[in-house]
C-alpha cells in the first residue's frame, strides 16, 4: 500500500489543523493505521492509531482530548483532526499502516508502510 499525507501547515497556538492520509492499493480496510511525529532533535513518537474496523482508537497522552483520529474505508483515507494546537505539537507528521486485521502498537517498527511526512508548525 502507498500512503500520501497532506494537510500540514503553519498555524498559531490554539488553532486547528486536519491531516489526511490517502492510501492506494488493495485491502485498505484491513490495515491498522497510525500517525507518528518527529520534532527537530527528538525521536519519532506515536501520536494516534485506529484499527482496521475503526472501532478502536489510541492516543498518546500528550494529545488526548485534543486530537481525533478517524478513517473512511470507502475513501481509503485516515484523518487526524488536531485542535488546540500547542507549539510542542510542531513536527513532521507521517502516517503508517500495519498488518492485516491487527491491533494498534505505538512503536514505529511495528508498521510496514509509511507515507512521506507533512510539516506542522505551531507558533506561540
Amino acid at each position: 500500500v502507498q500512503l500520501q499525507a497532506s494537510g500540514g501547515g503553519l498555524v498559531q497556538a490554539g488553532d486547528s489543523l486536519r491531516l489526511s492520509c490517502t492510501a492506494s492499493g488493495p485491502s485498505f480496510d484491513s490495515y491498522t493505521m497510525a500517525w507518528f511525529r518527529q520534532a527537530p532533535g527528538k525521536e519519532r513518537e506515536f501520536v494516534a492509531g485506529i484499527t482496521w474496523s475503526g472501532r478502536t482508537e489510541d492516543y498518546a497522552d500528550s494529545v488526548k482530548g485534543r486530537f481525533t483520529v478517524s478513517r473512511d474505508n470507502a475513501k481509503n483515507t485516515v484523518n487526524l483532526q488536531m485542535n488546540s494546537l500547542k507549539p510542542e505539537d510542531t513536527g513532521v507528521y507521517l502516517c503508517a499502516a500495519k498488518g492485516r486485521y491487527s491491533g494498534i502498537v505505538n512503536w514505529i517498527e511495528g508498521y510496514e508502510y509509511f507515507g512521506q511526512g507533512t510539516q506542522v508548525t505551531v507558533s506561540s
